[in-house]
């Protein structure tokens, strides 16, 4: 089987479930693991964004958008070429990656005959839903299903190692320049890790929100979580956001490795935010997850 990745989620489940050498193509996001753009095609592009402050790029996504143009580029003769048997690809958000109506215009365009399968979790247990999805798609359910039953049961001793602890309110910002609050899967990794999600949309999109109304949440904590950031970006909006939010102690986590990528590390995060939450309660998280700013 052939199979091309349009986002780096579902590259990510693709590897986790052992099927690394099925894939043919990914987009230039797919950076987990690092082979993923080494072994395979780059069939979908996009903009660097890289030196971009915030609102930047926040200004650019809102232009792109607001005129009909795209902010990723398919090679449709890649795609073509590659001849895959299955296309993973999401209608979930038009900011993170190509969605599923412009994949199958391109293979309708092509004469191309690929399974489309669309990915679209809002919460933690439908990205967990989604990982049995990709492994009966990719004829591997009994593997989908160990998977997802080793990564209930880190959620599970998380669960039991937080139990019973006092519950602190915590406030996640996803962008800085404007402020969003955190919605989607991101509100359930708190609820997760020990905490209460503030000012959140669990299982809906993420909403532009004011600094002011952030602070009216009376958050004990504030996690800082940006779309398309390491750890080296997210520490640097956390500290931009230390500005607005005087009181509160204000940490930077990994944001693409651990909470905005809707695949299996997202229980990496709930450990990480754990461990923030809790400290002591659960193992410190590896270098490079999380940083306190203030």
């Amino acid at each position: 089987m052939r199979v091309v990745s349009m986002l780096p989620s579902a590259t990510e489940i693709v590897y986790a479930l052992g099927l690394g050498d099925s894939l043919v193509g990914v987009t230039f996001e797919c950076d987990e693991p690092a082979q993923a753009r080494r072994d395979n095609a780059i069939i979908v592009g996009g903009r660097d964004t890289s030196t971009m402050a915030p609102g930047e790029i926040d200004a650019y996504v809102r232009a792109q958008l607001a005129s009909g143009e795209d902010l990723y580029t398919l090679d449709a003769g890649a795609l073509a070429r590659l001849a895959p048997d299955v296309i993973l690809t999401q209608d979930l958000c038009r900011v993170c990656a190509l969605p599923s109506d412009q994949v199958e215009a391109a293979l309708a365009y092509l004469g191309c005959s690929a399974d489309v399968v669309s990915l679209e979790p809002m919460t933690l247990d439908a990205v967990l839903e989604s990982v049995l999805t990709v492994g009966s798609r990719l004829g591997v359910p009994s593997q989908a299903h160990d998977l997802v039953a080793a990564l209930r049961a880190r959620l599970h001793a998380v669960a039991q190692a937080v139990a019973g602890l006092p519950r602190p309110r915590v406030s996640v910002v996803e962008w800085v320049d404007p402020p969003f609050a955190a919605g989607h899967w991101v509100p359930d990794l708190i609820t997760a890790a020990g905490g209460i999600p503030v000012g959140a949309r669990p299982g809906q999109r993420s909403v532009e929100t004011t600094w002011a109304a952030i602070a009216a949440d009376e958050p004990d904590l504030i996690l800082v979580t940006p779309c398309g950031f390491h750890l080296a970006g997210a520490f640097e909006q956390a500290r931009a956001a230390a500005r607005h939010l005087p009181d509160a102690p204000i940490w930077a986590i990994d944001a693409d490795g651990l909470v905005v990528r809707p695949g299996p590390r997202l229980v990496d995060g709930v450990e990480a935010i754990a461990a923030i939450l809790h400290p002591g309660a659960v193992p410190p998280p590896r270098p490079g997850a999380i940083g306190r700013a203030r």
